[in-house]
């Protein structure tokens, strides 16, 4: 079993099967339990892969697996692989049959046709609610609203409610709890604000490297907001980051139905403009950005004369 909404329910499925169970006069000895997973990879489902295993194993103590219906092997991109899970069982000579399904899976034409079909379903279910899902979600960036990762030095997350009135600042770890809440960015602490200008202002006009501001700031004995000491890294995310200008930045990375992670071009980015109070002024931002860039340029321009 494994769960997506509320229609497909561990506690549903359980109950749908001990009375399909119960009206043929099987007996269950074992149950395997995915809950609260998407079922789009076999990575992370634990109890199908116990499955797998014992079942090759040849000593499993059962002859029968009851699946709730066809799509519970998992929401798969290639349909191919739930089918692959349900031959493993039957090469092993252990029959599966569907508890929801309204065909008796016995290996005739017409079976594996509603099969296949099925899977293909539930593979495009997957993809279908992931663009739903992308686009709620890119409404949300364009309305100001955070979708998740830390505040930063010199900001704080602050939820509020449907309404828009604050409820109260989210400590590091915290996440909203009802569902019509929102997260926006809001000015942190002073001295915090103040020492994210002072290092837009050595940069840019005092001519200051990273690595510079970094050992200045750590002399000081001033730790980052994780109270970690800091780098030329977490000087540069603070000079190249746009929520400091009050913009929101979102997409820069995907993730999409379980797949490798990837780096977006800037067009496929979601981004507004001036959501946020802004920390620093955009004219020392920008300024700063023309700087970086350029070096960026000369390096490279560098590298091909060599």
């Amino acid at each position: 079993m494994s769960t997506d909404h509320q229609k497909y329910s561990t506690e549903n499925q359980s109950d749908a099967i001990k009375q399909y169970a119960e009206a043929r006069g099987i007996e269950i000895v074992r149950t395997y339990e995915d809950a609260g997973k998407s079922g789009l990879k076999i990575e992370g489902r634990d109890a199908l892969r116990q499955l797998i295993e014992d079942v090759q194993s040849g000593s499993t103590d059962f002859t029968l697996v009851l699946v709730y219906d066809v799509s519970r092997w998992g929401r798969f991109q290639d349909a191919d692989e739930s089918a692959y899970y349900e031959y493993i069982c039957r090469r092993a000579g252990i029959a599966v049959e569907y508890c929801a399904e309204q065909f008796d899976n016995d290996g005739s034409p017409i079976s594996t046709i509603v099969k296949g079909v099925k899977r293909a379903m539930a593979g495009e279910y997957s993809r279908e609610l992931s663009t739903k899902v992308f686009a709620g979600q890119g409404r949300l960036i364009e309305k100001g609203y955070r979708q998740g990762g830390p505040a930063g030095f010199g900001l704080r997350r602050t939820l509020i409610d449907e309404h828009g009135v604050i409820k109260g600042l989210l400590e590091r770890g915290e996440h909203k709890s009802i569902q019509t809440d929102r997260v926006i960015l809001t000015l942190g602490p002073a001295e915090e604000v103040d020492l994210v200008r002072s290092i837009y202002r050595a940069f840019v006009h005092r001519g200051y490297s990273e690595r510079e501001i970094a050992d200045d700031l750590n002399q000081r004995g001033v730790p980052t907001d994780l109270g970690r000491p800091w780098t030329r890294g977490t000087v540069h995310q603070i000079l190249i980051n746009e929520k400091y200008v009050g913009d929101n930045v979102w997409n820069r990375r995907s993730f999409k139905l379980k797949k490798k992670r990837v780096a977006n071009e800037p067009e496929m980015w979601i981004r507004a403009q001036d959501v946020f109070q802004a920390v620093v002024e955009r004219e020392l931002f920008e300024a700063a950005r023309t700087i970086i860039n350029a070096r960026s340029f000369r390096l490279s321009d560098e590298e091909t004369r060599q």
